[in-house]
């Protein structure tokens, strides 16, 4: 397990507060809960963040590296689902917010450290600041607008459309992502996309 300096540390509490702020301003207090009940983990290129059937029971808030959430269909092949990179949340969503066994895997594609929160501190977070929980509202607006217009993107667009968003939503993911992840993410096969 990699151990991080204090500063690594705090650096990786800012930017997470940095963003949270853009939501809605948040006080000394609630830093200093959410730093209590957090802690910064470290996963290593290729390990499984949330296996197949488990329960999530962590929120994820990346800090640097990139993970991968797959599906896997009835004949074996992975499906990805989504890239969540620094500034993202990590999650499998269903999975978190119900406690129920998960449908999809997480996968870390390069080391990955995350600020790691438990479901039930998240809970009680939430209960205690209700700005926390309005930004944790806002947060999950904006993963579903986003699994929203990917879904419609899916359906309507055809492949070449499809990587031009990609590419412009995430204008590095060629250089950090193997092409047959980007393939399965675009729902078409890796020759078509080479």
């Amino acid at each position: 397990m990699k151990q991080f300096s204090n500063a690594e540390t705090d650096a990786m509490y800012a930017n997470m507060f940095a963003l949270f702020n853009t939501i809605e301003p948040i006080s000394p207090a609630l830093e200093n809960d959410i730093r209590q009940q957090t802690e910064v983990v470290f996963f290593r290129k290729k390990s499984i963040i949330l296996e197949l059937g488990k329960i999530c029971r962590h929120c994820y808030f990346g800090m640097q590296g990139l993970v991968r959430g797959y599906y896997v269909s009835d004949s074996g092949e992975d499906i990805t689902s989504w890239f969540m990179k620094e500034g993202d949340i990590i999650i499998s969503v269903q999975s978190f917010f119900r406690q129920v066994p998960s449908r999809e895997v997480l996968e870390a594609l390069e080391d990955t450290a995350c600020i790691s929160l438990e479901y039930g501190r998240l809970k009680a977070l939430y209960r205690q600041y209700p700005v926390f929980n309005n930004i944790g509202r806002e947060l999950t607006e904006e993963y579903y607008i986003q699994m929203e217009t990917r879904a419609i993107s899916l359906r309507m667009d055809d492949a070449k459309v499809r990587y031009d968003k990609l590419l412009e939503q995430h204008p590095d993911i060629v250089n950090r992502v193997p092409l047959q992840h980007i393939a399965s993410y675009l729902g078409i096969d890796a020759a078509t996309l080479s």
